[in-house]
């Protein structure tokens, strides 16, 4: 049996749960549930997979209740995973799992692979096709000796003795079925922020939660509550490595060109250098020029961003960077140029519309 094991904290999942643990019994590790109060089917469907069912009185504190799941494991090894996250089953073998606590030492958190359709996003182009995939790196798999989960909400893995973890990536992918709809989207969204402003309330002002708060309001595409908590965080001395300062100024970006603030977002040339690295921040900056009518840097940012690998959004380094290029070039009464980079977006429902209207004219 694998010296791993997976802890779940659940409540009303029955819509979820069933897939998520039938994946993870594919394997040989150990299955920890953790019901804090469900009123429909999650613990009956649960125990068709696992013995290991145990309640936790919920207390508006989710470190509490992952801690106490973690508890109940009999191994050291844990993966945490969320009932709406399905594992990739595909590249995954006992003899993988069995590597990760050869990869990850006692003082390494490791982080998987977590890919999402969010549908409210939309980057700054319209679109008629499914929600766009966001792909994320999440910390979820450590030694229960050294590390525990801090903080109430939006719980954060930290080391039991203070002292700095190092992160790594490990070989694991899930995909989060949970933001597939904008409602449920808006529920969690609704839910979280009741619980972020109690922590504010209570004194905690630390910039993560002004964050998360901010980000809570922007899934909500509510902008101008969102905007301030973002300036917050911006007025505050913070670690630019930290990786949310990094999704914090991408969403204030977008929170400005939403609010048809043009000209305020060209301030972010002045952090150009340091956040530049990811093709998400390089979109962005391309949509700022192009919304301040800088067509000409607006492309060269949209190219630069097909040069880069990695992106946190779908399409933003590929079809979504090639499609404004040619509604830019189309603007500009350049048909062919148009024409040639709509063809660059491969099966994008906006750019093949497009390719059809210019050959009608």
């Amino acid at each position: 049996m694998l010296p791993i094991s997976v802890c779940l904290i659940a409540k009303n999942e029955e819509k979820y749960i069933g897939e998520c643990l039938r994946r993870l019994s594919r394997f040989s590790w150990e299955i920890v549930v953790v019901d804090t109060g469900s009123t429909d089917c999650t613990v009956e469907i649960a125990r068709t997979y696992t013995p290991n069912i145990y309640h936790f009185d919920w207390v508006n504190d989710f470190s509490a209740a992952k801690n106490y799941a973690v508890e109940k494991a009999h191994n050291d090894y844990i993966l945490t995973v969320d009932c709406d996250e399905y594992l990739e089953i595909e590249d995954v073998s006992e003899d993988s799992l069995w590597e990760l606590t050869r990869r990850v030492s006692p003082r390494q958190v490791g982080m998987f692979h977590l890919i999402s359709p969010d549908a409210s996003l939309s980057q700054g182009v319209a679109s008629d096709i499914p929600a766009p995939l966001v792909h994320d790196s999440i910390a979820r798999f450590f030694h229960r000796k050294y590390v525990h989960y801090v903080g109430h909400i939006h719980e954060q893995l930290t080391a039991i003795d203070e002292s700095r973890l190092e992160f790594i990536s490990i070989p694991l992918t899930f995909y989060h079925a949970g933001y597939s709809t904008i409602t449920i989207k808006k529920e969690k969204a609704s839910r979280n922020i009741s619980m972020l402003e109690a922590e504010l309330q209570a004194g905690n002002t630390e910039p993560y939660i002004l964050f998360q708060l901010g980000q809570s309001y922007f899934g909500l595409s509510d902008y101008e509550h969102a905007l301030p908590y973002f300036e917050q965080i911006l007025s505050i001395d913070v670690n630019e490595n930290e990786p949310y300062v990094q999704t914090m100024i991408e969403s204030y970006g977008y929170c400005l060109l939403n609010l048809g603030f043009y000209t305020k977002a060209l301030e972010l040339e002045g952090v150009y250098g340091i956040f530049s690295k990811t093709a998400d921040f390089v979109f962005l900056m391309g949509l700022i020029y192009m919304n301040n009518g800088m067509f000409q840097r607006a492309i060269e940012e949209f190219l630069k961003a097909t040069s880069i690998a990695g992106c946190t959004v779908d399409g933003v380094n590929s079809y979504k960077a090639f499609y404004n290029i040619g509604v830019i070039y189309e603007c500009l009464g350049k048909e062919q140029e148009a024409a040639m980079y709509y063809g660059k977006c491969g099966e994008y429902g906006p750019a093949k519309e497009r390719i059809l209207q210019l050959t009608l004219q």
